[in-house]
Parts: structure tokens; C-alpha cells; sequence
């Protein structure tokens, strides 16, 4: 059996921002041992005062532990600061746990690199903001061999409890970090969008923020059956026709230009609408949309 990596343990900390100081204050409060590393070495002046142990470099800092949270700016910073020969001698034997976010590509190949320097490697993706983690609630994705997590666990558990094990396909939790990514920015440029309507009338934007607050609950619940749908490849209408979706975004694309507002948003999303409606699917599920999606041109 697998032993966990408990309190009392040591854990390496490399990348020293805004997220990966929140990390290892996390594991100081919880009762690790925690060195930490990075480039600007001045980073770490308030966590060695709260006990943390600064290594002279990230070897070093690799040596000290079993575990090693590596949390930098992209795949690029990860490389710089691990592919040199003294980390290679210091990894052998230890585990790697990768919170940069990168992209699947990126995983596979650090996850290869790991392997080829003996050591095992885990991706992780944080779905939250620094001021966020700890919570019962802090959702983290995470991928890897099943060995690796069950070692992990404690150490995931002390940065967020809603963690999300998606298998050993080391891709898995950037490719879902991505998903989700693009629902959150779509949402961020709908709700923006919506702002400018609102304000075209001279309306109250904290009154429609709240009302978008409201319905999200419910939305979401929306997505996840057509999410189902989907999944099954079933597009009968049960819950939303595609037609009053080809119908509603010309509406918000006429209305925005009507208002001499900004309709990037509503051109593109009624663009996809209309080929759906060309494709002879507007009498299926609003789901089908994802058949015009599926189409790379």
C-alpha cells in the first residue's frame, strides 16, 4: 500500500506567486515541513518567518522532500527551472505534483520527462483564486496514476476539498481546466454583453447582475441535462427547441445593433445558430448545436 504523505511530512513549494505562497501557508498551517523556492528569493521572507525553510536553489529544494508542489507562471517557467542536471540527479525517487496550468500536450510531456528522471507525476489544476483555496468546497482537478493521487491525498486535501479525480490519463485534468475555462469566458463576455444591454435602456447594472446571480443556480442545471443529451447523442426536444434559440440570438444581434452597442458577441453567437437552422436542426434539442460545432470549418 501506498503511504500518504501526512502531517508532520516535508513538502517542497517551487513558484512563490500569489497562489503558490497561499499553497505553502496551507501546508504550514496543517503541520508540514515546507521548504520553498524561487527566483526572487525576497518572496519568501514571510513564510520562512512563519517556518517555512528557503533552499538555495530548486535542487535543493527538490532533496528536501518527498513531495514537490511545483507552481509557476506556464509549461515554459516549469522547463527553465526543472530540466537542468542537478534537479535530474535530485528528482530520482520523489514525486512531482504539477498546479501551473498547462496544457494537455504540456501534461503528457512533463509527465514523460518525469519518467525518464524516475521520479512520479501528477497534474493538477486549481479552479479557484488564492484568497478561495482551503475551502470545503475549492475544486481542483487532478490526473495521474492512482498510486500517485492516493500519496497526494492529504496534501490535495489541505489546499481545497472538492477535488476531482479524473483517472490516470495524465491529460485529463488540463483538457477539463480548458473546459471549463471556455464555459467561464463565454459566461464573462455573455454577462458583459448583457451589461451593455442594460445600460442602453438605463438600467441598473447591479440590478441584472443580480438577477443573472439568481438564475444561475437553475442554469446550471439546464447545461448539465443538455450536457446528458449530448453525451447520450440523443437531441429529441425535451426542454429547449432549437428554434427559439435561432430566433433569440438574431434578436440579441438586431437589438445590439438597434442600440449602437458592441454585437461581436451576438453576430457570432447568432452565425451558429443560423447554420443550424441550415443544417435542418431546428426542430431537435438546442444540444445539436454542438453537431455545428463538431464541424472544424
Amino acid at each position: 500500500m501506498t503511504q500518504k504523505i501526512n502531517k508532520g511530512s516535508a513538502v517542497t513549494v517551487i513558484g512563490l506567486g500569489a497562489m503558490g505562497i497561499t499553497l505553502a501557508q496551507l501546508l504550514l498551517a496543517a503541520g508540514y515541513k515546507v521548504t520553498v523556492w524561487n527566483r526572487s528569493p525576497d518572496k519568501a521572507a514571510a513564510l520562512v518567518a512563519e517556518g517555512a525553510v528557503l533552499a538555495p536553489d530548486a535542487a535543493s529544494a527538490i532533496a528536501a522532500s518527498r513531495v514537490t508542489v511545483i507552481c509557476v507562471y506556464n509549461h515554459a517557467a516549469t522547463l527553465a527551472i526543472l530540466d537542468t542536471p542537478a534537479v535530474w540527479g535530485a528528482i530520482s525517487g520523489r514525486t512531482l505534483l504539477q498546479l501551473t496550468t498547462i496544457s494537455p500536450a504540456e501534461a503528457r510531456f512533463t509527465a514523460d520527462w518525469a519518467k525518464d528522471n524516475g521520479a512520479a507525476y501528477m497534474n493538477g489544476a486549481i479552479q479557484a483564486a488564492p484568497s478561495q483555496m482551503g475551502r470545503p468546497d475549492t475544486p481542483i482537478l487532478v490526473s495521474g496514476e492512482e498510486a500517485t493521487y492516493t500519496l497526494l491525498t492529504p496534501v490535495l486535501q489541505v489546499f481545497g476539498g472538492g477535488i476531482s479525480y479524473l483517472g490516470a490519463a495524465i491529460g485529463a485534468a488540463p483538457t477539463m481546466d480548458l473546459a471549463t475555462l471556455s464555459y467561464i469566458y463565454g459566461s464573462v463576455i455573455g454577462f458583459l454583453h448583457g451589461v451593455r444591454i442594460s445600460e442602453s435602456e438605463g438600467l441598473g447594472v447591479d440590478q441584472y447582475a443580480a438577477i443573472v446571480a439568481g438564475i444561475t443556480p437553475t442554469f446550471g442545471d439546464f447545461l448539465q441535462h443538455e450536457g446528458n443529451m449530448i453525451h447520450t447523442n440523443n437531441f429529441q426536444v425535451t426542454e429547449s427547441p432549437m428554434r427559439i434559440s435561432i430566433e433569440a440570438t438574431a434578436r440579441l444581434e438586431a437589438t445590439a445593433r438597434e442600440a449602437g452597442i458592441n454585437a461581436a458577441f451576438p453576430a457570432f453567437a447568432s452565425a451558429l445558430f443560423k447554420k443550424a437552422a441550415a443544417a435542418g436542426y431546428e426542430n431537435e434539442e438546442v444540444a445539436a448545436l454542438i453537431k455545428v460545432m463538431r464541424d472544424p470549418a
